[in-house]
């Protein structure tokens, strides 16, 4: 899978890392839902140092379409619950 950090770069993740991605996407958007800034900072912190650490960062001159993009480290609440409702942003 390939992730996207807005403002940052591409990042190929192994599909043993995708269920954890899955599940922190799933808590921002809990943490989102009940307005809770402080989940969703702790959650979102979390779902950033997954993709930085477990993924292999792609080359800037390599051109390849992101299957997941994840809002800026920096994104307020208000921006975070548009991306962060229903089933998040990885669908199941």
């Amino acid at each position: 899978m390939i992730i996207r950090i807005a403002t940052e770069g591409q990042y190929e993740l192994g599909d043993a890392d995708v269920a954890a991605v899955n599940e922190l996407d799933n808590e921002a958007v809990t943490a989102c839902s009940a307005e809770d800034e402080q989940h969703f900072r702790a959650a979102f912190g979390r779902l950033l140092e997954l993709v930085r650490t477990k993924g292999q960062p792609v080359a800037d001159d390599e051109l390849r379409p992101s299957d997941l993009i994840l809002p800026p480290p920096d994104v307020s609440l208000a921006e975070a619950k548009a991306e962060f409702s229903g089933e998040g942003l990885i669908p199941g």
